[in-house]
């Protein structure tokens, strides 16, 4: 594949979002990931499916650039076929709870007696130490602890993100976690554990939140969209749909008032700093609220941007699909894959290296499609491979 990770291994037993998307950034940059599945797949292959075979929007999204193979671990074949594939590996992703770990012999102790300098890249739901290191979880509990879900809606009933932050910023953690790990490995030739938790990645993304809590007693409640710290901050109703648009700093403000004919405000001492303009926010948004209605969203956030402030519509997935900027900007490519009606458009890596960059080379794998092609090359020989299927091991 070619890549700054170009001769790095990785082993991914990852499973929906944070292990197989710290894989597949490491992927896009030049490694080879060998994703390991059970043998009727795994239950993130289906979520949301798109195709006639089953795989869903999720798998195509976070599982490009990989080898695919399955394999039973919990049988003794399915035990030796680990022990060589650890053997030839840089790293091991297994978002998995520590007794899982152990039972499939993927804990650290298991996988440094067969390769010394091993990586081990693990997630959880709550990290440790701490009473609940055991419990299992999804995005949405490091949402609802973190404070974020508290202060998202109007409290009545507290809203949830619809996507998966905790769980990229977990894999996006793990995946820089790994380099460190690698980096370090080549200067003293040791291995290491690198390990996340959805739990630290949300309390990270709120973290401000507590900082001021904590310091000033703030006891913020929830206000919907009106940001709270400074104004205006808000989404506004447009002749068309909505926009965003969000002022923070003094010259923010300064060319806000000028835009919305309110100079005497810039004099006005409600309005004197972000944090008193966030107290009044009402005020504030009230007056961008009748300038947006008097306009649709495309001459709202032009004439916003024209003004350098901070402006966007709220788009429709179609509408994102569909936006000249993205479309330009390159964010995404169309990866075909079998059995779909439409060619997927995958997000690129969100960070561009101008020397090394990364890329979709490969579209995401069919359940179990390069087992004949690894195995080989582990030394297994064409009835020996036809033997482990027999058995069920693969």
């Amino acid at each position: 594949m070619g890549g700054v990770l170009e001769g790095v291994r990785v082993l991914d037993f990852g499973r929906y979002i944070a292990g197989p998307y710290c894989a597949t950034l490491l992927a896009d940059f030049g490694a080879e990931v060998i994703r390991v599945e059970k043998r009727d797949g795994s239950e993130d292959r289906f979520i949301a499916p798109v195709g006639e075979g089953g795989e869903g929007a999720l798998f195509l999204q976070v599982n490009r650039n990989k080898k695919c193979i399955t394999l039973d671990p919990m049988t003794p074949e399915g035990q030796e076929v680990m022990r060589r594939l650890v053997a030839t590996a840089d790293v091991v992703v297994a978002n998995l709870p520590p007794q899982t770990l152990q039972a499939m012999k993927l804990d650290y102790e298991s996988l440094q007696a067969i390769k010394s300098d091993i990586i081990l890249t693990t997630a959880t739901a709550f990290g440790g130490p701490g009473p609940w290191s055991d419990r299992v979880g999804f995005d949405g509990i490091g949402q609802v602890m973190s404070g974020a879900v508290y202060m998202t809606g109007r409290g009545d009933p507290p809203y949830r993100a619809a996507v998966n932050w905790v769980d990229f910023g977990t894999a996006l953690h793990c995946a820089f976690g790994t380099l460190m790990a690698l980096i370090e490995r080549g200067k003293s030739g040791r291995g290491q554990i690198v390990e996340g938790a959805l739990l630290a990645t949300a309390l990270t993304f709120t973290n401000a939140t507590l900082i001021e809590q904590a310091v000033i007693a703030a006891n913020r409640v929830p206000t919907g969209n009106l940001g709270q710290t400074s104004a205006p901050a808000d989404i506004y109703r447009t002749r068309d749909g909505w926009v965003l648009c969000q002022v923070t700093g003094q010259p923010l403000f300064v060319r806000w008032a000028r835009l919305m004919g309110e100079e005497g405000w810039l004099t006005d001492a409600r309005f004197s700093d972000d944090i008193k303009r966030g107290d009044n926010g009402p005020v504030i948004s009230e007056r961008m609220a009748r300038w947006c209605a008097e306009r649709t969203s495309q001459e709202a956030v032009d004439t916003l941007a024209a003004a350098k402030i901070p402006a966007g519509p709220v788009l429709s997935p179609q509408q994102a699909l569909d936006h000249p900027h993205i479309r330009a900007a390159g964010f995404l490519k169309t990866v075909d894959y079998p059995g779909l009606p439409n060619a997927a458009p995958v997000a690129r890596a969100a960070v561009r290296l101008s020397q090394t960059p990364g890329e979709i080379v490969a579209r995401p794998p069919r359940l179990g499609e390069h087992t004949d092609l690894v195995l080989t090359d582990l030394g297994y020989d064409a009835s020996a491979i036809a033997a482990l299927r027999e058995k069920g091991v693969v």
